[in-house]
């Protein structure tokens, strides 16, 4: 059993072969094995959403370590200039352009 089944005591087939003692005031049995037969079937239900859940967490730890190995994207963005320093670029270029195409004649 894995680690999260070290903590069940039954499995579908022990619950099925469990054999009671009847006494003179006991339970009516056909009651008890019906009863029973739902038991096994939700055991059954829990053990499979159980592995279905195990493993669907496994994958999601081996998508979260890739993502982790890769670069991230706040280091490319903590590269990038900032936006008031962008700015000040375009307009700096935007005046050289300025002074290019009009010359003097704007600063007279």
């Amino acid at each position: 059993m894995s680690k999260g089944n070290q903590d069940i005591r039954f499995t579908a087939k022990e619950i099925l072969d469990k054999d009671f003692k009847t006494s003179m005031r006991g339970y009516n049995q056909d009651e008890v094995d019906k009863f029973l037969d739902g038991v096994i079937q939700d055991y059954e239900t829990y053990q499979k959403r159980l592995a279905q859940l195990e493993s669907e967490n496994e994958q999601l730890k081996q998508d979260l370590k890739k993502q982790a190995d890769r670069p991230q994207r706040a280091q490319t963005a903590s590269q990038q200039p900032s936006a008031g320093s962008t700015n000040y670029d375009i307009l700096q270029r935007l005046s050289n352009l300025e002074k290019k195409v009009f010359g003097n004649k704007m600063h007279e």
